[in-house]
């Protein structure tokens, strides 16, 4: 099921992936990854005035011979480190909770993916399409083609439009699974008998590489997730070319291909 079959320019896909050399964030790919990381440098910045200033208090007293022999209390330096504090957790507090509202919200969803997590493979369903569903399993290094990733490729890719609003439906048929796709901005728990769903949107095409991340028994690193986000017309011929429906289901979603077109 790779899109190489149905077109033949793959350069303006982007791979995202975590590398040795890769310590901070990945590449964002995603408006609420992007807010994320803005919160991160924005707290980042906070802890380090704070290291800092505390580094040179402690530093200035083991260094310093200065003493008061009758100093008691200090009602003002009290009350200042009291409310400072308090000051800089209103400056951390209020940027997190407009970005968990922002990760709650569940806009107008243009497609709806379903995802089930078994030991040790992906179950996903286009549920706008009829008979659209496949299993993704990991690709063994011995099967593996040159430009393969070992321990990240699997057989079966997500394939999904760029700039358009995706919901995910998160649910496991046998122990908790986690679906994490770190340049998204995305970890939801996969849990048996329940239904979870987050939504996200892709503003540019690449291919992105997640992991479950959630201990789910032995084979619990190979269960991988890639995501291929494409321009929109793309996906609909890849949709179509995967698709056994009859013409009569295909009317069915007609409105939802035309509704992709116009985005």
């Amino acid at each position: 099921m790779d899109l190489s079959s149905i077109y033949k320019d793959l350069s303006f896909v982007r791979k995202i992936m975590a590398t040795w050399s890769n310590f901070g964030l990945q590449d964002r790919a995603s408006p609420l990854i992007e807010q994320l990381n803005f919160f991160h440098d924005h707290t980042l910045l906070i802890l380090t005035i704070i290291v800092t200033l505390i580094g040179y208090l402690i530093i200035s007293l083991c260094f310093n011979k200065f003493t008061n022999r009758y100093l008691l209390h200090g009602q003002t330096i009290e009350v200042i480190w009291t409310i400072l504090p308090a000051i800089v957790l209103i400056f951390i507090a209020l940027p997190s909770l407009r970005i968990l509202y922002l990760l709650d919200e569940i806009n107008d969803p243009s497609i709806t993916l379903k995802t089930i997590g078994h030991q040790w493979y992906w179950s996903y369903e286009y549920s706008d399409f009829s008979n659209v569903e496949f299993d993704s399993y990991i690709i063994p290094t011995n099967e593996l083609e040159v430009n393969g990733f070992r321990l990240l490729d699997v057989d079966n890719r997500i394939v999904l439009p760029i700039n358009n609003q995706i919901r995910i439906l998160v649910s496991a048929a046998d122990v908790l699974h986690s679906w994490a796709l770190p340049a998204l901005g995305v970890k939801i728990d996969a849990t048996p008998g329940r239904l979870n769903q987050t939504n996200f949107l892709i503003n540019r095409p690449g291919l992105f590489f997640g992991q479950c991340s959630e201990i789910c028994g032995a084979n619990h690193s190979f269960i991988p997730i890639v995501v291929e986000r494409v321009p929109t017309n793309y996906f609909i011929k890849w949709i179509i070319n995967i698709s056994s429906s009859s013409l009569d289901d295909w009317k069915a979603s007609i409105g939802l291909l035309n509704h992709l077109i116009v985005k």
